[in-house]
């Protein structure tokens, strides 16, 4: 699976383009460890560095940069590869870290 098709990379808005916006800012793709509860929800993208900011879940739950590279060069412990979570629908940061807290689906 591509982790980042031509559509999803032309929703994304550029780096710092939703800043303000705070918890209101649209996460517009959803990756994910499948054998972790990492995941990583994109609100920007920098097409030239490959460069996401967002919202990252892992040992802490944190907004942060990570890199389409570094996602798709991953192998987890049983050699898996971080997947796009293909039926994600565009949601607010707010909606997801609700979601996220009540442990239900996103």
């Amino acid at each position: 699976m591509k982790l980042l098709t031509k559509a999803i990379e032309k929703q994304l808005p550029p780096l710092y383009s939703q800043e303000d916006k705070g918890e209101e800012a649209i996460a517009y793709v959803k990756f994910f460890d499948p054998c972790s509860n990492w995941t990583w929800f994109a609100t920007e993208y920098d097409p030239v560095e490959k460069r996401f900011f967002g919202l990252v879940i892992g040992h802490e739950t944190e907004y942060g940069y990570f890199m389409l590279e570094e996602l798709a060069s991953f192998r987890n412990r049983l050699g898996l590869h971080i997947e796009r979570d293909m039926w994600f629908k565009p949601a607010s940061l707010k909606v997801i870290n609700e979601k996220m807290q009540n442990k239900i689906s996103v």
